[in-house]
């Protein structure tokens, strides 16, 4: 009962982040700020619920991550409402120490990296970190990072039998997907118009 708790309010709350992303980049201004705050403030909704099923499943890497990355969903909800270069430093490396705690302690834990779940581990934490960190910064580069982010996580729910979040995950995907070509599309017709002036 708990894993269908947890999937469904974790599962719910991230993929409703992911569909506000694909929103935020088909706005502009006002609209967007706010939005973007909704989006970040979804995610935090929802991360107490990813943090158990990570520490359910002892997947230290991924659970470290999430923890730091939270920080920086704080991160990008202060961006979106003080502006650019008003964040406070000091989140960027509370987030970056919470990895490296979280990579040593799944080391400790399984001596060394010997399981597939650690591999996947790594490929969350690295989409996840830098998606997260590059999109709170508002750099369309995070979305490719939040790409791999959700492949290597649907492959790990997969494998521990966590059925909603891998639909979940392949949702989002297409949503991240969706934000990143929208961007591009944005982009890309900024510098015709400039172009054509």
């Amino acid at each position: 009962m708990l894993r269908a708790i947890l999937q469904v309010w974790g599962g719910t709350f991230y993929l409703l982040n992911k569909i506000l992303l694909s929103r935020v980049e088909r706005t502009t201004g006002e609209k967007q700020k706010r939005r973007r705050i909704l989006c970040w403030s979804v995610y935090l909704v929802g991360a107490p619920a990813w943090l158990t099923i990570f520490a359910i499943e002892r997947n230290w890497i991924a659970g470290a991550a999430e923890l730091g990355g939270t920080l920086s969903m704080v991160l990008g909800v202060v961006i979106a409402v003080r502006g650019k270069g008003n964040e406070p430093r000091w989140i960027d490396w509370v987030a970056r120490l919470a990895v490296a705690i979280g990579l040593a302690y799944s080391v400790y834990d399984f001596g060394g990296i010997k399981a597939i779940t650690q591999l996947l581990e790594l490929g969350l934490v690295t989409g996840f970190l830098f998606g997260t960190y590059l999109l709170a910064k508002q750099r369309p580069a995070g979305y490719p990072c939040f790409m791999l982010m959700n492949a290597s996580n649907a492959f790990l729910m997969g494998i521990e039998g966590y059925p909603w979040l891998v639909f979940q995950q392949l949702i989002s995907l297409g949503f991240v997907l969706d934000a990143y070509l929208t961007q591009k599309r944005r982009a890309r017709a900024k510098i015709l118009a400039a172009d054509t002036t």
